[in-house]
């Protein structure tokens, strides 16, 4: 049996088992799209033990397209069935292994359905969604077992997603280039009274590195002056949140440390990410960098923040930081900001953080 759900999605199902075809363009739209047709697929066939994906088609995917095969993971796992990615492009496999996703799901390569096939075909065809010799087993934090299963692929290496023209844009490169050699050079000269004001407060660890995402979800290690005391981490359970939504912010956080309060309030304890820009981890203007498991509760439209690199100020920085306190809010300044942006914009948020900083009337800090 074949049911179609509009131009772009094919879903051939025999018995338990069904293939649903993705578009060329897996961008938000699509993917919003995408979503309520493997819901609807699997509120019609309660019964399906396996789903897979077909991406013999799909050339690009962004972010949005991420957030959508993440969120039919959940389901996978919620319903009980197997979730199966076949005949995925480069760009596709490139896209899941910067995020760091690859693993998490079972990939395969199989001849696609024809479009126009006849019973017999849709048989044989499904036919190929059996097992193929799985390759790598093991946990994940997703609560499943990962595999993968390839037949006449290569993993490529990342490469840059132009998701976004800020992506590619050289000019915005060569100023976070510039930014980050002064930027490093204050920060150079304030080391040493931050760091002895750090260890006299809580002996401990000058700089605190923390895992976060960057565009597309690759993760990074971000670097700040350490701000909390060293066992923060571990009592974060301890700590009522404060926000709504996918971030975590307490307004007296008790992990604070006196000097820590005093870094934060002038925003010091930012400089040492002028070496995540350098290296081109960040920039000096974005989106604020999520941690991994802040990602995990995007839904999809919430994935599109992540098409951008982050940066170390941006729509949300000069706009309230402190008094934002619902994440919708949060992610519609920071499509604000895709929307808005271009280098002449940068110049003039990278202005008004500093008059930010510098003004303690502002409400943003």
């Amino acid at each position: 049996m074949v049911e179609t759900n509009g131009s772009d999605y094919q879903v051939t199902i025999l018995e338990k088992t069904c293939r649903i075809s993705i578009p060329s363009v897996f961008t938000v739209k699509k993917a919003l799209e995408f979503k309520q047709s493997i819901q609807q697929v699997c509120q019609n066939n309660p019964d399906l033990t396996q789903i897979a994906l077909d991406f013999c088609e799909t050339r690009f995917m962004d972010s949005s397209g991420i957030g959508a095969l993440v969120a039919s993971r959940k389901l996978a796992q919620k319903q009980g069935f197997e979730l199966v990615l076949q005949n995925v492009s480069q760009q596709v496999l490139s896209a899941l292994s910067l995020a760091d996703l690859d693993r998490f799901f079972v990939i395969e390569q199989t001849p696609p359905v024809p479009k126009n096939s006849t019973k017999s075909a849709i048989s044989q065809s499904t036919a190929a969604l059996s097992p193929i010799n799985p390759l790598v087993h093991g946990s994940t934090s997703l609560g499943a077992t990962k595999s993968k299963r390839f037949m006449n692929i290569v993993k490529p290496e990342d490469g840059v997603f132009v998701t976004h023209p800020s992506v590619k844009s050289v000019p915005k490169r060569v100023m976070d280039v510039i930014g980050a050699l002064i930027g490093l050079t204050i920060t150079a000269m304030v080391l040493p009274f931050i760091a002895i004001a750090i260890k006299l407060d809580d002996p401990g660890p000058i700089f605190f590195g923390q895992i976060r995402c960057s565009q597309m979800g690759k993760r990074f290690k971000m670097w700040k002056f350490r701000s909390m005391y060293v066992d923060a981490e571990a009592k974060k359970h301890l700590v009522q949140n404060e926000a709504e939504g996918a971030i975590f912010k307490a307004k007296n956080d008790p992990r604070i440390t006196k000097v820590g309060r005093i870094l934060r309030k002038t925003s010091l304890d930012e400089l040492p990410q002028f070496w995540n820009v350098l290296k081109g981890e960040m920039s000096l203007v974005g989106t604020r960098p999520p941690t991994p498991d802040e990602v995990e509760k995007y839904e999809i439209l919430q994935w599109q923040r992540l098409d951008i690199k982050p940066g170390m100020t941006g729509e949300w920085q000069v706009n309230g930081r402190s008094s934002v306190k619902n994440f919708e809010d949060i992610v519609r300044l920071d499509l604000k900001y895709q929307e808005n942006w271009s280098l002449k914009y940068d110049i003039e948020l990278i202005f008004k953080t500093i008059w930010v900083i510098f003004n303690k009337n502002s409400g943003a800090m």
